[in-house]
């Protein structure tokens, strides 16, 4: 008997085996099977976003086989430049005062920068840690404004600025590009994520509630000022419609009220026309090639945040 049972243990400890294997071996295929389909994901992803960003070039050289040509020769449809020439840029150069243009851009995205970083992070801070009353309230006014196109708002402010005599003036350009709803969205969800701990340990060690936003919550928030500050001084440099209204000063003119400016003395020139683009674009090329690990940290960090 106890021969018996222990050949019948012995059988059973193998069928057990047996299904252990195979449980294992179906696993292992699962496992197998998912890894193959999620490197496919990722190849198809990838593939998406090389064709994307491919076409995404295509309108860039386009634009610079243009500006490379005679404008006798921008009608023909074929991408060869038998003649490449700089006559365009040096057109441009000659006929306007771009450089002044591109200092008045920069001193107004930088600024615009700076105060939408200072004044967003502030509000958001004051969101994200003070306890008063409406406090849901205001936040659902913030993304509310994310909802009012920036073309309803012209009409109000171009009147406000008019009424205490600010127009053609810097700070006509400057200050409607400030607040900005969005800012405040991403500072708000960025800040919720950092531990409260911090702020109590900052207020413990006699910390303000200024200091401890300064000290404590701004150096761990450099992920969100960093998407923030990239994308506000990208909208600041393209924006048109509100400082073609406001400024009438040659100037002050940004480079697209500059470029806009001249559009209508080149006619039919294809070359010039696309030289003036690519000159106003160059900067923006530049703060991406020299920041594109900021740009995309700063992406990153607020998604990871939020």
């Amino acid at each position: 008997m106890a021969l018996r049972g222990s050949t019948h243990d012995r059988y059973r400890d193998g069928d057990g085996d047996t299904d252990r294997d195979r449980r294992r071996s179906e696993a292992g295929a699962l496992a197998s099977s998912v890894d193959r389909r999620m490197r496919l994901f990722n190849h198809c992803c990838v593939g998406v976003l090389l064709a994307l960003a491919l076409l995404w070039l295509v309108p860039l050289a386009w634009a610079l086989d243009t500006s490379l040509k005679p404008n006798a020769e921008t009608t023909d449809p074929t991408w060869l430049i038998e003649n490449p020439t700089l006559q365009a840029y040096r057109t441009v150069l000659a006929d306007s005062d771009i450089l002044n243009w591109y200092v008045a851009s920069f001193v107004t995205s930088t600024l615009a920068t700076l105060g939408t970083v200072l004044t967003a992070s502030m509000a958001a801070y004051a969101l994200s840690r003070l306890r008063f009353r409406y406090r849901r309230l205001v936040f659902w006014l913030v993304l509310a404004g994310l909802m009012i196109p920036n073309q309803v708002l012209i009409v109000p402010q171009f009147r406000e600025l008019g009424s205490v005599h600010l127009l053609n003036t810097w700070w006509a350009v400057l200050l409607p590009q400030i607040p900005t709803a969005i800012a405040v969205f991403v500072f708000k969800q960025f800040f919720d994520g950092i531990p409260r701990d911090l702020d109590e340990a900052a207020r413990i060690d006699g910390a303000g509630f200024f200091r401890t936003y300064r000290r404590v919550v701004m150096p761990l928030s450099r992920p969100a000022v960093s998407a923030v500050a990239i994308f506000s001084f990208v909208w600041s440099w393209n924006n048109l419609l509100w400082p073609l209204l406001a400024v009438t000063d040659p100037d002050l003119m940004t480079i697209p009220v500059g470029l806009a400016a001249i559009q209508g003395t080149y006619g039919i020139r294809y070359a010039d026309t696309m030289a003036s683009a690519i000159l106003g674009a160059l900067p923006l090329i530049l703060v991406f090639l020299l920041f594109q690990r900021r740009i995309v940290e700063g992406i990153a960090g607020t998604g990871l945040k939020g």
